[in-house]
């Protein structure tokens, strides 16, 4: 069996989110304007570490947070063996005519950011939307969808998979860099 690889360890991640964390208050200053939705599940996790980081270390306590469920209008949910399973959507708010951060841990062909931008119409018409990914694969993409902000750029061959993984969720703070398994 061959061992994953690390990308980025724990000291690495908190760094990233700082700079994150930096980026977003210097485009959005208080927040006054902005929501920030987290894609389920991985990209909630990644969104409430960030917004953590906001509350604890910028004091920045009125931000909108809402949790983003896409099962049901991604495009291939009907085209797989198994049933998929469907997460919590939690925004209880309008989005109309304001700044939405759409977070998700991994970019890859950005067919999940696509079915939530046609989710997030339920809520409301929102002014902007901007993306954030922790790990964007960016010679994956089967449609034009780039992030405004990226923790780091991995270019990985399709056999390999990059795996997130958050303390709360995982038990430790890391980036593989993991090999598919062969069907």
């Amino acid at each position: 069996m061959i061992s994953p690889k690390i990308l980025l360890s724990d000291k690495e991640i908190q760094v990233i989110l700082h700079r994150l964390a930096c980026q977003l208050i210097e485009n959005h200053d208080d927040f006054k304007n902005t929501v920030i939705i987290g894609l389920q599940p991985r990209g909630v996790s990644f969104a409430e570490r960030l917004m953590q980081l906001l509350k604890e270390d910028y004091h920045l306590h009125e931000i909108q947070f809402g949790k983003l469920d896409i099962t049901f209008y991604r495009d291939d949910f009907r085209r797989r063996d198994t049933p998929l399973q469907a997460n919590e959507t939690d925004i209880n708010f309008i989005i109309e005519a304001k700044n939405v951060v759409l977070i998700d841990d991994v970019l890859y062909s950005g067919r999940s950011i696509r079915a939530a931008l046609t989710a997030l119409q339920a809520f409301g018409r929102p002014k902007s939307i901007e993306l954030m990914v922790f790990i964007d694969r960016r010679f994956s993409r089967n449609l034009p969808i780039q992030p405004n902000y990226k923790g780091r750029q991995v270019d990985v061959v399709n056999e390999e998979k990059v795996q997130v993984k958050w303390k709360e969720k995982d038990n430790e703070d890391a980036v593989y860099l993991v090999k598919n398994k062969t069907k």
